[in-house]
């Protein structure tokens, strides 16, 4: 792969962490009432947020089919769960301490993480992905595949929120986006969606881009922290 291809998708993982930062931002807004909407209902807000949880997931499943090709690289697999399972519990803990009645106990992390190891048997097998994709897609359109049956049983067991959660991702449809995400590398439509003139490393602004995508665990970990507490200074 080529390093031209590789900045096109550290800047377009760039494009979805600004997008959340600004997304978090008018989230704390809110939350700190120096403004009021209701983030949970807006239409405005729910399709941003569903677009930046896209564009997260369906680099997710790009970058695992390109480090995984033409073989699944284990060294690689073990390292990244490390680094998420780690993470991930950080979010887990810290928002318990903040939030201790809507705490993240299935967030975009706990996705990735999960959705690293579920997606390596699909990897060699496109047309199977393609179909489960598609299943996935209608079936949680009808409600007829949903995480509620699973929320149930172990909501009383793991003592989870019982009704609201400060981030949630579920498997269906989610995981059908990063499958979706693979065939872009299997079928080669990453070349030419990341050789569009968008993802340009002569482009100024994507410099910056590209280092916010390659810095993305990073940033998602500590942005939050960073204006929560500038906000409680700023207010004060």
């Amino acid at each position: 792969m080529t390093t031209e291809r590789i900045d096109g998708l550290d800047i377009f993982r760039g494009w979805a962490i600004l997008f959340m930062v600004l997304y978090h931002f008018t989230y704390d807004l809110n939350h700190f009432h120096i403004i009021s909407v209701n983030m949970n209902q807006a239409t405005e807000f729910l399709i941003s947020r569903y677009i930046i949880m896209t564009l997260f997931i369906l680099g997710v499943g790009i970058s695992l089919a390109l480090v995984h090709k033409p073989y699944i690289r284990w060294r690689s697999v073990k390292k990244r769960l490390l680094l998420l399972g780690l993470a991930s519990t950080l979010v887990s803990i810290a928002t318990y301490i903040e939030f201790p009645n809507a705490w993240v106990y299935f967030g975009i992390l706990h996705f990735i993480l999960l959705s690293s190891i579920l997606v390596l048997p699909f990897l060699s097998y496109p047309r199977v992905t393609l179909a489960l994709s598609i299943v996935i897609l209608i079936g949680s359109f009808y409600d007829i595949l949903n995480m509620h049956t699973t929320f149930n049983f172990l909501q009383p067991i793991l003592h989870l929120p019982p009704l609201n959660t400060e981030d949630l991702v579920p498997l269906t449809p989610w995981f059908a986006v990063v499958l979706i995400g693979t065939l872009f590398v299997h079928y080669n439509l990453y070349k030419k969606f990341f050789n569009l003139p968008i993802f340009s490393v002569n482009f100024l602004p994507n410099s910056v881009l590209k280092f916010m995508g390659q810095n993305s665990l990073v940033i998602y970990l500590i942005h939050q922290p960073i204006l929560f507490l500038s906000f409680m200074l700023f207010l004060k």
